[in-house]
């Protein structure tokens, strides 16, 4: 039997003047063969994102992080590094996986006051090897529903108007 591929992750995308932090999991094999954060088409996340922000969702992968970290959001994963067979965070192979070093981000990046987890993977993820080994005080902690195409209870709209309460500085 074929031993399970390792895969990890991307650098964060961040800049100095972020407050909010976005985790996931660990990229999908499509954002992996892309070297983007959510490259798969059905992956509700640049919509979102764009209707929250005001950019174009069909802009370049460069403009709409640029966008992101103007809107003072980051992106980053709580797995550094695992074996999973395709994309599905139920294929993570927890014993394998390895997190990131949020205690180096944290210090590197002090106005992170949110974290928003995308989905409960990321969530559960960070809870359970992360959190005591970081400041949970000083910032807000959000489990939000997952972005991804494989979490279909919601609809689009559903996912939108749940991360908009969130992110929107300004809601309606």
């Amino acid at each position: 039997m074929a031993s399970t591929p390792r895969v990890g992750s991307f650098l964060p995308l961040i800049g100095a003047g972020c407050t909010t932090l976005v985790l996931g999991s660990i990229p999908s094999i499509a954002s992996l063969d892309a070297t983007q954060y959510y490259a798969h088409p059905r992956n509700a996340f640049w919509p979102i994102m764009a209707t929250v922000f005001g950019f174009a969702r069909s802009a370049p992968y460069a403009d709409r992080c640029a966008a992101l970290l103007q809107s003072h959001v980051a992106l980053w994963d709580v797995l550094r590094e695992c074996e999973r067979r395709g994309s599905l965070d139920s294929a993570i192979v927890d014993a394998t996986s390895e997190v990131n070093d949020f205690a180096c981000l944290f210090a590197s990046y002090p106005g992170i006051h949110t974290v928003i987890f995308n989905g409960a993977k990321a969530a559960d993820t960070f809870k359970r090897r992360v959190a005591s080994a970081v400041d949970t005080d000083a910032r807000k902690f959000v489990r939000m529903p997952s972005t991804s195409p494989a979490h279909a209870s919601l609809t689009l709209a559903d996912k939108l108007e749940k991360w908009r309460e969130v992110l929107d500085p300004s809601p309606v």
